[in-house]
């Protein structure tokens, strides 16, 4: 929940379009809009879906207008994942134009009716999924806010958004509780990204777990506390490690005495789709939830008889229904990092100028964490 604990007010507003839309809020609720909210704004806009040089970065894109039920973000961060890079490509297909990105972080700059009501004042520190965080100024549903505690940077708890709530329902909700307590989970990738974050909360679960990276980022995954790493070799220029380069399926056999594990999450798709299933204990559980090798191809669901083994394609969406799940995810991730449980790794932030950068570094497997636009 919000506080109505003090934060500063940083200005007062007269009548403005932005925040008073068609019902004047602003002209008579003076302390719910910053006076600097412009009419446009900065934003990284694909007007047609391409390679990264499809993200254009605009200076008088229309800023959004307040709505009931909603608050103005003045964007600090925006989170790079690799769903953005999906709807650029039009492979998640979005209206056109668009601007890109769903995952953002800064301080609440205009606050409806509805939003006021709830608590949120002007400066609070938030952060938020929704479309269009690649901007200076964000609309978002108070639904969708996630008040960021003390003691939590606003580039960590913008990486937490998207990254930090797709790795705990993951670790927690996806696997439909087919693994216990000191069983093995195989989580691929996780030298970068989401899968950092989800090697820690399965450990925090008390699963046992083997991780799979690339040699150049196995100093960051011998931080996170799997109980086996396999280091592959890297591909070059690409987001994932070549994953021929070591027989998994026979170390994982290994390592786990011939069961297999009860919970493979994999972010990589195609390249390891057979490696995942091949890597099942009986009755395991499948969980593909990234495309970054490329799509997992359609297969006969007779492939998994061998092992009366489940699959999932999970999404965000779906484990974070309500406010309330929302915030229980969160709250429990927030408390980790406060309690030093959880160890986030900011790689780096791109100014927002260099919106197709940022992309071009993630889509070449560069990052070792996070990566950030730092919008001005």
């Amino acid at each position: 929940m919000f506080t109505v604990a003090s934060r500063r007010i940083l200005s007062t507003a007269g009548p403005s379009s932005i925040c008073g839309g068609r019902n004047g809020l602003a002209s008579f609720l003076p302390l719910r809009c910053m006076s600097s909210i412009p009419s446009t704004m900065k934003a990284a806009v694909v007007r047609e879906v391409g390679d990264a040089h499809a993200l254009k970065v605009e200076n008088d894109f229309p800023t959004p207008e307040l709505k009931a039920g909603q608050v103005i973000v003045k964007n600090q961060y925006a989170g790079i994942n690799f769903i953005d890079t999906y709807h650029r490509k039009g492979l998640y297909p979005r209206d056109l134009p668009f601007i890109g990105g769903q995952e953002g972080g800064g301080v609440v700059a205009a606050v409806s009716d509805e939003a006021a009501e709830e608590g949120i004042k002007i400066g609070d520190p938030v952060a938020y999924s929704v479309f269009g965080s690649y901007a200076q100024y964000t609309a978002v549903p108070t639904a969708k806010l996630l008040p960021v505690p003390d003691g939590v940077g606003l580039d960590v708890a913008t990486s937490c958004v998207v990254q930090g709530l797709t790795a705990h329902y993951l670790t927690t909700s996806a696997h439909a509780d087919l693994i216990k307590t000191g069983e093995w989970c195989l989580i691929h990738g996780v030298g970068g990204g989401t899968c950092q974050w989800a090697a820690q909360m399965a450990k925090l679960r008390g699963f046992k777990v083997i991780g799979t990276c690339s040699k150049g980022k196995a100093d960051v995954a011998k931080t996170l506390g799997c109980d086996e790493l396999i280091v592959l070799d890297e591909v070059p220029g690409a987001s994932y490690e070549d994953y021929e380069s070591v027989d998994i399926v026979s170390r994982v056999m290994e390592v786990t005495e011939g069961k297999g594990c009860k919970a493979v999450i994999d972010g990589i798709g195609k390249s390891t789709m057979d490696i995942s299933i091949g890597s099942l204990a009986h009755r395991g559980i499948f969980i593909s939830f990234g495309n970054a090798s490329g799509a997992v191809p359609a297969f006969p669901v007779l492939r998994l008889i061998g092992k009366s083994a489940y699959v999932t394609r999970p999404k965000l969406l779906d484990y974070s229904v309500d406010r309330a799940e929302l915030v229980s995810r969160a709250d429990e991730i927030f408390g980790w990092l406060k309690a030093g449980k959880l160890n986030v790794s900011v790689d780096c932030a791109f100014p927002l100028d260099q919106a197709a950068e940022g992309h071009l570094y993630l889509e070449a497997g560069k990052s070792k964490g996070k990566v950030l636009y730092q919008i001005d």
